[in-house]
């Protein structure tokens, strides 16, 4: 008997991953947990059904997560990451020696600790000192916090569940309050190409906009996300991109990165004319 794990991406498209078996099942306050063994795609987690991350194609995602507003900011030192019970974006963000605090806030302390279990390849960035987990709703957590942050990131699941809450105007204003005056916020913004996914990334996207003076998009192909062709936002109260991309900086660090380059960086901005399009549709 054969088992796989099946994702709607739509009522009318699924994608499959043949699964040689399953490492746990659990139901926290907030979501159903699983982790996956496969040939392919090796361990996988999801939630509530919907892929999460996979050991072959995470570093994907993360590292765009992590390095395109690192390689931007010129001294970040404070940073606040939302989401991310996986660990990857803190095993990303523990690369950079220069950084002093990571402050985390998951609201499901299970996730955190399933993977700590399950996926040590990403989990093992919860183990750098400079890491603070705070296990709490992120949204009431931004409200209490002005002018603190360099950096926020915003790595939360899909816009229903548990990460509704972070894809709301109020939130994105609460991001830039909390952020100093030359702050940097990153978010997973969603894949253009479905309809429905494409509704909720242009959504998204006007709320940023009201409460940003510079907010881009770029973008990343990753394998096992809907549709493959999956962006990122970047907000900023001062910084741009591209101009303020300091190349031989970030290259001086030497990281062993697979995905990420600073040539990369820039062409990740230049964007396909329907996703412009798209964009221009809310701006």
């Amino acid at each position: 008997m054969e088992l796989w794990f099946t994702e709607r991406h739509t009522p009318h498209v699924e994608f499959s991953i043949r699964v040689d078996r399953q490492l746990y099942s659990g139901q926290s306050e907030f979501q159903r947990i699983d982790v996956f063994d496969s040939k392919e795609f090796g361990r996988f987690l999801t939630l509530d059904g919907y892929m999460m991350l996979t050991e072959k194609d995470e570093f994907i995602y993360h590292e765009m997560m992590v390095h395109v507003p690192m390689a931007v900011h010129p001294d970040p030192e404070k940073i606040l990451v939302i989401g991310a019970g996986d660990g990857g974006v803190v095993r990303e963000l523990a690369k950079y020696q220069k950084v002093n605090t990571i402050d985390v806030v998951e609201i499901d302390e299970l996730v955190v600790e399933v993977c700590k279990i399950h996926l040590p390849q990403t989990a093992c960035g919860f183990m750098d000192e400079r890491v603070n987990l705070h296990f709490e709703d992120g949204l009431k957590y931004i409200r209490y916090h002005e002018n603190e942050y360099d950096l926020i990131i915003v790595d939360s699941t899909d816009p229903f569940g548990p990460g509704e809450g972070l894809f709301t105007k109020e939130f994105y204003g609460n991001c830039y309050k909390a952020l100093k005056e030359d702050g940097i916020m990153v978010n997973q913004h969603e894949s253009p190409f479905y309809a429905g996914d494409a509704l909720a990334m242009q959504r998204a996207h006007k709320r940023i906009v009201e409460s940003f003076p510079i907010s881009k998009v770029y973008q990343a192909h990753i394998p096992t996300y809907p549709s493959g062709h999956w962006l990122f936002g970047f907000s900023s109260k001062k910084y741009h991109p591209i101009r303020d991309l300091d190349k031989a900086r970030w290259n001086t660090f030497g990281f062993k990165t697979r995905y990420y380059n600073t040539n990369l960086h820039v062409g990740a901005f230049y964007l396909p004319n329907y996703v412009e399009e798209l964009l221009r549709d809310v701006e």
